[in-house]
Formats: C-alpha cells, structure tokens, sequence
C-alpha cells in the first residue's frame, strides 16, 4: 500500500479551516503492525478534515491534533471504538481554540515518546495514580508534598506551579536520568508530578517508582486537564503564567501572571517566537519593544544575515 499523505497544499487547508478544536490524545497500547495503523488512522482523520500531528509505534499512540466541531463526537465514537476493549483513552481540549495545524501528519516512530530506557518493560496499568483537580489543589497547599515539573526548561519558564521543582534539561530523556538522583532525599514522601497533558508522568511515575520512590502521584490529564477541570468547578488555579503547547501557537495563556523574561531586555513578557533567520530558527522570547527593533530575529547578526541575503 503507498504511504497516504497530504494532496492539497497548506494554503488551500487554511482556507476551509472553519471552527475548531484543538485536542490531544495519548494511549499506550501494543500495535502489532504500526504501520497498518498508521495508514487506517490516516483514512478515518482525513475522512474528517482532521488536521495535526500523530506519532505511532508498537507501544502505542501520541496525537495533537485539530478537529471541526461538527466532526468531534464522530472523532470520539472512532476512538471509543479502538480502545473499547482496551481501558478508557483520556481526551484533552485544549484552552484555546486558535488555529494550531494545517496539514495532518501521522508517522510511525520507535516510540511514541522518546525515554532513552533500554531493557525496561512499561506497564501502564502500574502507573494509574492520577490526581482530579480538586485533590491537586490540597496537595499543593501542604508542606509535606514535593512538586515536580516534567517538562522541559523552556516550558517551564512561561508557567508552572509556584512551589515546582523543575529537572533543568531540554529533553525528557535527560529529565528521568536526572530525577532519580535529584530527589533521593524524598524517596518516602508523597511526591506530585505534572507535564503538559500526561504522557510524560505515565512512564516517570513508573520509572521513579521502580526506582524506590513510594507515593509517585500525576495530574491526570496533565496541565490541560487540570486548567480545564478548575474553571468548570469554579476552583481555584495554582498554575501561574502560560502553558507551552508543541504547534504553531507555541503556548497558551492561564493567567496574568508573567513568569519570564524577555531574553533581549529582561521585560516580563512569555511569548516565545522562532528567529526568522532560518539558518537558525532558535526558540526564544521577545516582547513587544525588540520585537519592533529586531524585527522578529533573535540578535543583530542574525537580522544582517536576512539583510545581505535581500541584498
């Protein structure tokens, strides 16, 4: 069977966008034949104008995806139906409805999430110690709970919780090296961690646990979940500042309170935008005063860069 793929260009897709959702979705499960199920998911998503990207392996699936509206409970009858023999799949909107994808790429990867673990087995039916938000909020207001964020340096910077501790690393594979050793002291604590929608605390929580900590909890479904459990019970939101979210809107707002810097001036500011210098492309955060005086690119050099390329 020849690889499915795109056939109408991106500018073609933005224009028949309309009103949508942005959702993710994750589920750790063997596929026996990834690239079968790659190929089947391909035509059921394009069947519904449904855009982002999807990363499948044997181990599962991971997507970030964009649906229409009037094509989301198909959506979900199509997954409930995979997975009805196979536990419930947790499935997150997002904050924001902005536009986030225009095309729909799925690949076949050697994991839907790259650990670095070689010869160790992940069962997930041993890592299911999921927190609501309601209990969230109790753990964060006592002493004795060590809270842990999972993400990566540059997530963090734009929001987390105020008492999180972050593993300083700009890939996950770093993070559960480190953690193992960075948190020895609180092997019999009740330990709390978090990342964007969840995937990332299934396997650190079972690694971690495996490792001799005891009481490893996780946020179920994650930052996204958890922002969108407080505003429909009316609880109070611990986490501060903006979520960083993988497509093209790089992040979502939370609340008001600004938890970064811009990396020029040093003005409170949390939105990251890439250099436009696509020799470097670097990731970055620029506020409103240098984005006027560079223009969108990361320093002066690169701007020259641009410039003698036009000239």
């Amino acid at each position: 069977m020849n690889k499915l793929h795109n056939c109408i260009s991106s500018k073609l897709f933005k224009k028949s966008l309309g009103e949508r959702f942005n959702v993710s979705f994750y589920k750790y499960f063997l596929i026996q034949s990834p690239k079968e199920f790659r190929n089947w998911m391909y035509i059921q998503f394009y069947k519904l104008n449904i855009y982002g990207r999807i990363y499948v392996s044997f181990e599962g699936v991971n997507a970030q995806i964009s649906v229409p509206i009037y094509n989301f409970n198909k959506m979900k009858k199509i997954l409930h139906s995979l997975f009805k023999n196979n536990n419930i799949i947790f499935i997150n909107k997002s904050i924001n409805n902005e536009y986030s994808f225009w095309v729909l790429i799925i690949k076949v990867k050697k994991k839907i999430l790259s650990d670095g673990l070689k010869n160790f087995y992940f069962n997930n039916y041993l890592s299911k110690f999921y927190l609501k938000a309601d209990v969230v909020n109790k753990f964060i207001t006592q002493k004795n709970v060590l809270i842990i964020d999972l993400r990566n340096s540059y997530e963090y910077a734009i929001g987390h919780f105020n008492k999180a501790f972050t593993v300083p690393a700009y890939t996950f594979r770093e993070q559960l090296q480190k953690i193992i050793y960075m948190f020895q002291y609180a092997k019999n604590d009740q330990i709390l961690i978090y990342c964007t929608g969840g995937i990332r605390c299934e396997k650190a929580s079972l690694w971690m646990r495996y490792h001799g900590y005891r009481y490893v909890y996780q946020i179920k479904g994650g930052i996204i979940k958890y922002i969108y459990d407080t505003k429909k019970n009316n609880l109070p939101i611990f986490f501060k500042g903006s979520n960083f979210v993988f497509d093209n809107r790089l992040s979502e707002n939370i609340t008001k309170n600004l938890q970064s810097y811009c990396w020029k001036c040093y003005n409170l500011c949390d939105r990251y935008i890439n250099c436009k210098n696509n020799f470097c492309h670097k990731l970055f955060i620029q506020c409103n005063i240098c984005l006027d005086i560079f223009k969108g690119y990361c320093s002066s050099e690169c701007r020259k860069i641009k410039d003698k390329n036009i000239n």
